[in-house]
């Protein structure tokens, strides 16, 4: 198999070779096997560590949020979970929530009330 190692991934992307083992874990960039089980790192996954340096220097993400969105796109019903609880939040902070929030939010109270 064509590759280098994850010392010269390393080298090569600038990631420590304990930060390319997260983010193997995290599942955004997973290199192939040897035939004995060493990491072997190509050129897509290469380009992959780069472009992920690239994205969290130029817009601030950290590794964690990246592997969120991943997740994100492999488990629908958390998806669904998150955008229903993003559509009760105000679009503008300070903006008042909209009028089923605030109906749900007085339901809640009548019944912890009662």
């Amino acid at each position: 198999m064509n590759g280098v190692s994850v010392g010269e991934a390393a080298d090569r992307t600038g990631w420590s070779p304990r930060m390319l083992r997260y983010i193997e874990r995290s599942g955004l960039v997973v290199p192939g096997r040897t035939g004995r089980g060493y990491r072997c790192y190509g050129l897509r996954e290469l380009n992959q560590l780069r472009a992920l340096r690239e994205l969290r220097d130029r817009f601030g993400v950290e590794i964690g949020d990246v592997a969120f969105v991943l997740r994100l796109r492999a488990e629908p019903q958390l998806r669904a979970a998150v955008e229903t609880w993003l559509a009760g939040q105000p679009a503008v902070p300070g903006a008042p929530a909209p009028a089923w929030v605030e109906w749900e939010q007085r339901k809640q109270e009548r019944l912890l009330a009662a």
